[in-house]
């Protein structure tokens, strides 16, 4: 059973890979959610409509403290697109809480190259996606990635 639902999830994923830049995969579990949580609030409406679109459930966040109050305190997330350089992000060392109390959580750091240096040793498992113009294409396929991941994680158990 497990190895058939593992096929066709495969299967899926290699046409939804053809087609995920015109914008033909939908997710796998309806109600998969996502904070989005950048400083500029038209880059936070501009993902959540992608995403919306994409047929994902958005929250969305201008701060640190916002981020870190959605995470613990409002309903479950299946992933966090996160801009680094949110207001107050140093002092409420955000990274650093979310992937110490909610390690299995997905954090795609949205960002340019120049924000996230190698000398942070709290960004294993962090994924990062570089802000440009086609990046909401990738972001796309990240969500999409690790959602199946995420999925099929939930099969074997």
């Amino acid at each position: 059973m497990v190895n058939s639902i593992r096929r066709h999830l495969l299967k899926w994923h290699r046409a939804c890979s053809l087609s995920i830049q015109k914008g033909g995969c939908k997710p796998v579990k309806t109600n998969f959610t996502i904070l989005i949580a950048d400083r500029n609030p038209n880059v936070r409406t501009f993902l959540q409509r992608e995403m919306t679109a994409a047929g994902y459930r958005t929250l969305l966040a201008e701060s640190a403290r916002e981020v870190l109050k959605l995470a613990f305190q409002g309903e479950p997330l299946d992933m966090i697109i996160l801009d680094p350089d949110l207001p107050d992000a140093a002092e409420t060392h955000m990274l650093k809480h979310l992937m110490d109390r909610i390690p299995v959580l997905p954090v795609v750091m949205h960002t340019y190259p120049s924000e996230h240096g190698n000398d942070s040793k709290d960004m294993s498992g962090v994924i990062f996606v570089e802000k440009r113009g086609s990046s909401v294409e990738r972001l796309k396929q990240v969500v999409h990635e690790n959602q199946i991941d995420s999925y099929s994680r939930r099969q074997k158990i």
